[in-house]
């Protein structure tokens, strides 16, 4: 991925309508962190997407709509449950891309699980929606694991003989070895980044590296922001792959822009969607 790749992906016809670059959900969030929802949302609007609608519990989504007039919400008024998740699932085909997981906590495990083998629509799922689960149960999705979430995952998926070797490896390595052992999960159109000094992304026949980003990014609430970029890009584009690359890249880009220009390690993840638009400004100067 570069600049250039990255500006034809986020560029749109002059003739395009409110609506016609995506439109995404964002489910997620708790009075815990009420936050990460926000930080998603945002970050998938500034990614491109004309549309973000963010469900939350009654409480967390009053706090979207005051922090932000441009999300839209929708009040859940009870649990995160498997009931809501059987509705939801029913109610998704307006949406092109949707986010589940950000700030929702464990105890909406039921319904993640069940919205996540139900739903068909293009999906990115993140934080604790992915720690239940095992590779099998996903399809038409990006998934968004750090080191600790990927492993738990091979757990459940009964791969921990991998655990191993993969801690000893190189990003290349790695990529190979998990590409190699997760034939059925990347044949069932998904899409895995690996969150790290160096992050991997993997398709059934592809994968890439991205060395942008610092270890500023450790900072709570650059992962939400990574996932509602994803999810912005796959709801314009319904592009798994060069959407994770794309959200991956541009993510840690505008980051490094942060710590060399701006404020150190001092940064923090609102920053890095105030600063999303600074690639507009790249694009501009592209072009003359």
């Amino acid at each position: 991925m570069n600049i250039n790749q990255l500006r034809k992906l986020m560029d749109r016809k002059k003739t395009s309508h409110k609506g016609e670059n995506g439109h995404a959900l964002v489910i997620g969030g708790s009075e815990e962190y009420v936050g990460a929802v926000t930080l998603a949302g945002l970050a998938a609007l500034r990614s491109g997407c004309d549309l973000v609608t963010v469900a939350s519990p009654e409480k967390v989504a009053w706090a979207v709509n005051r922090y932000s007039p441009d999300l839209m919400t929708i009040k859940v008024r009870a649990a995160f449950t498997v009931k809501l998740a059987k509705d939801m699932v029913k109610q998704v085909e307006k949406y092109d891309a949707i986010l589940i997981g950000n700030g929702i906590t464990k105890r909406a495990d039921k319904f993640c699980h069940y919205f996540i083998r139900k739903c068909p629509k293009y999906k990115v799922i993140d934080a604790d929606a992915l720690k239940g689960l095992s590779f099998k149960e996903f399809s038409n999705s990006i998934l968004t694991p750090h080191e600790k979430e990927l492993e738990q995952m091979l757990i459940n998926s009964n791969k921990d003989f991998l655990l191993p070797k993969l801690r000893e490896a190189n990003p290349k390595e790695k990529a190979d070895i998990l590409q190699g052992n997760l034939r059925y999960f990347l044949q069932n159109d998904n899409v895995l980044i690996v969150k790290g000094p160096t992050d991997i992304i993997i398709s059934k026949n592809k994968i890439a590296f991205n060395r942008t980003g610092n270890q500023g990014m450790t900072k709570a609430g650059t992962g939400d922001v990574l996932a509602g970029i994803c999810v912005g890009f796959l709801a314009k584009t319904g592009d798994l792959f060069k959407s994770a690359v794309a959200a991956s890249y541009i993510n840690g880009y505008v980051a490094d822009m942060l710590l060399k220009k701006k404020h150190g390690y001092s940064f923090i993840a609102s920053d890095i969607i105030d600063d999303l638009n600074k690639i507009l400004e790249i694009e501009k100067k592209g072009k003359k």
